[in-house]
């Protein structure tokens, strides 16, 4: 018989099995600093977004982004002249297609690119976060209203139609009804300051009305576009109606501006010199232009954005008589 008593031999086992444990966590960790050691950190590779691929920029040329403390986020494409063409033969190929869809189906594809922006939230508050310099709170808040935002006007889809138009009452037997049709391309110049907020309060009335739009992201804070583009991509929007392109602003908007199948620009995020500039170029084809004006984004929309970019057509048509009572329908 042993003399240890048993409570002891159990205290030694209790000893051995924690020092054994102890032992394993300390190899483990090893490990795991041995292999964050050997593992080559992978930075994202940002491209433009056109004619729903994500080519480099045709200059080839890159520029550093940063957040609000001038710390190095990433490098985005820096898109040439050349760049600005290419995008806007995608939109013009895309237009057809998506203006001649159905209002309610346009909606659903809206309401679609929500749900993903919905499902990429965390993302896009941290992006909107270092771009604006805003607390994570402040930047949840820019995301929801965005996403909000987006819904709003999937709703307004198939309704826009039905404000603006109608039949008008004249003298003599017609039928005259005026329908709103879509503009055409059109380029969108992104607010500089509100990267994300701002971004979807531009592009989204464009789209929703039937136009395609061709994008110049925030000069400063790019990468929440260029992020949209990846949403837009992996939704059902058709490849075209939305092309993103980054650089510098004035660089790309200039030959969009003279640029004679483009058919309206909102030049929210230019400044007031460059939006005279702009303005100047786009008078050689009567372009729609919808100038700089100071915007609270968190307010409700009215509905100015939507009709901005929307043509307005009126058909007359004869009514016919009946009978010899001169009846007519």
């Amino acid at each position: 018989m042993s003399d240890k008593p048993k409570n002891t031999e159990k205290t030694e086992k209790t000893d051995k099995s924690s020092r054994s444990s102890k032992n394993d966590k300390a190899e483990k960790a090893a490990r795991t600093e041995t292999s964050e050691q050997r593992r080559l950190s992978v930075f994202k590779t940002y491209k433009l977004y056109v004619g729903g691929k994500f080519p480099r920029s045709e200059s080839g040329r890159v520029y550093e982004v940063t957040d609000s403390k001038g710390t190095w986020l990433a490098n985005a494409p820096r898109a040439s002249r050349k760049d600005a063409r290419d995008a806007v033969v995608a939109a013009r190929k895309a237009f057809g297609g998506w203006s001649g869809a159905t209002a309610y189906n346009r909606g659903q594809v809206l309401y679609r690119v929500a749900e993903m922006l919905e499902g990429r939230r965390s993302q896009f508050v941290h992006e909107v976060a270092d771009a604006e310099g805003l607390s994570k709170a402040e930047a949840a808040d820019q995301v929801e209203a965005a996403i909000d935002r987006w819904v709003w006007y999937a709703g307004w889809t198939d309704k826009i139609a039905q404000v603006v138009g109608g039949g008008n009452p004249v003298a003599g037997p017609f039928f005259n009804l005026s329908t709103p049709e879509p503009t055409g391309v059109v380029t969108v110049l992104a607010p500089q300051e509100s990267s994300f907020l701002g971004l979807v309060s531009v592009i989204a009335p464009v789209i929703a009305t039937g136009n395609t739009a061709v994008v110049i992201a925030s000069e400063r804070s790019p990468l929440p576009a260029l992020s949209l583009g990846e949403v837009l991509a992996t939704s059902d929007l058709p490849g075209g109606v939305v092309n993103v392109l980054t650089g510098g602003t004035a660089e790309i908007a200039t030959p969009l501006a003279a640029h004679q199948d483009v058919n309206a620009i909102d030049l929210a995020g230019a400044d007031e010199a460059l939006a005279k500039e702009l303005e100047i170029a786009a008078a050689d084809n009567l372009k729609r232009v919808v100038r700089p004006q100071p915007v609270d984004y968190f307010a409700t929309p009215g509905i100015e954005h939507l009709t901005a970019f929307l043509e307005t057509k009126t058909v007359w048509h004869p009514t016919g008589a009946l009978g010899a009572s001169g009846s007519s329908y």
